[in-house]
């Protein structure tokens, strides 16, 4: 089963007196890039919860917003604490903004606190322990995301595999068309040179080694059987992914289905085969949209 590259996952819990909030958002990336936003005072998390994440996902720019509050009635296992060098050093700085601007009247302590980051959070218990709850809720966020993008990787599947097969009948369409080819090139290259020759006798012999040229130039067999096989590749990673990050396989076999139909149109003079290959084109097209969103 292929996985999208979007979805949302959430997770809460309640553990040591702390309500522990994650919330994840993953959208479309080449490759992995994962953010957070994070408490301060689990900011020293931050490697553990990142290779978390990168453990679960290889594609995907991923969100992570984790909030932490304290449980009514409930140990916390953190206390606020003050930063008193920091506060001073704010009350030295405004005495010396106040100075230079020449600015009337006190520093109150109204506006030392209004810079909140003299206050902050500092745990109380193992580092152990908290990491313990983080990572359980993390883990739930985890799996929440991981089932919406396989639901949206199935609905991606369902979409590909019609549009697949449509381009493998417009392939099975060129091949029947190709023995035709020739024979039309034939008939009217016959017609042509009688007109121009009005009524000499026409050399058959180099008729045939012009028709012959024709068809190798325009032969597509080799194409035919390479697109055959990259759509069969195609399929198969879209049914056997087993969870697999398969993005960059597709979009490599795409390429490779691109080229294959652009030499078909561009070998083949016949107009039917023409537009096939516009057909096929076409729908690739709308094929290489899906698959930017696939893992």
């Amino acid at each position: 089963m292929i996985a999208s590259m979007t979805g949302f996952g959430r997770s809460e819990e309640v553990k040591n007196g702390r309500k522990i909030t994650v919330e994840m958002k993953s959208l479309n990336h080449r490759f992995l890039e994962v953010s957070f936003r994070l408490p301060p005072a689990l900011s020293y998390l931050e490697p553990e919860m990142k290779k978390k994440v990168s453990e679960a996902f290889a594609r995907g720019r991923i969100e992570v917003y984790i909030r932490v509050d304290s449980v009514e009635g409930g140990a916390s296992g953190s206390a606020l604490a003050l930063d008193l060098s920091l506060a001073k050093r704010y009350r030295d700085l405004l005495e010396e903004l106040k100075g230079e601007l020449g600015v009337p009247g006190d520093i109150t302590l109204s506006m030392i606190v209004s810079f909140r980051d003299i206050f902050a959070l500092r745990d109380t218990e193992d580092g152990s322990v908290l990491w313990r709850d983080v990572e359980g809720v993390l883990e739930g966020a985890i799996g929440a995301l991981k089932e919406m993008r396989l639901k949206e990787g199935e609905a991606i599947r369902r979409d590909l595999i019609p549009r697949v097969t449509f381009i493998e009948g417009l392939l099975d369409d060129v091949l029947a068309r190709a023995p035709q080819v020739a024979k039309d090139y034939r008939r009217n290259l016959l017609e042509r040179v009688r007109e121009l020759s009005e009524g000499m006798e026409l050399d058959e012999g180099r008729l045939c080694q012009e028709v012959a040229l024709m068809a190798e130039k325009s032969d597509i067999t080799e194409e035919v059987v390479r697109l055959r096989s990259h759509i069969s590749q195609f399929l198969d990673l879209l049914t056997n992914a087993d969870g697999e990050a398969v993005g960059r396989k597709i979009d490599f076999l795409l390429q490779e289905m691109n080229r294959e139909i652009n030499t078909m149109g561009s070998k083949s003079p016949d107009a039917v085969i023409a537009r096939r290959v516009i057909d096929m084109k076409g729908e690739l097209a709308r094929i290489r949209e899906q698959v930017q969103n696939v893992e």
